[in-house]
């Protein structure tokens, strides 16, 4: 069983990426519209947003207990 503490922890990290993640997804939205898009701010973008999917998928697996079927 994982401390509180470090559940707390996780949880406000998690918190942190998924409104990130959220912002990037409006940032690339909005350049995606812009009728000149920055094609390697847009890359960098993205690539910035699987890193975060990457790693809130990580600290989910650290909240949530594996449960053997």
């Amino acid at each position: 069983m994982m401390a509180t503490e470090d559940e707390r922890e996780f949880a406000a990290e998690l918190a942190r990426l998924q409104q990130e993640h959220r912002d990037l997804d409006v940032a690339i939205d909005a350049l995606q519209q812009s009728p000149a898009p920055d094609l390697l701010q847009l890359q960098r973008l993205k690539k910035r947003k699987l890193m975060l999917r990457d790693r809130i998928a990580f600290i989910e697996d650290q909240i949530t207990p594996d449960i053997i079927a």
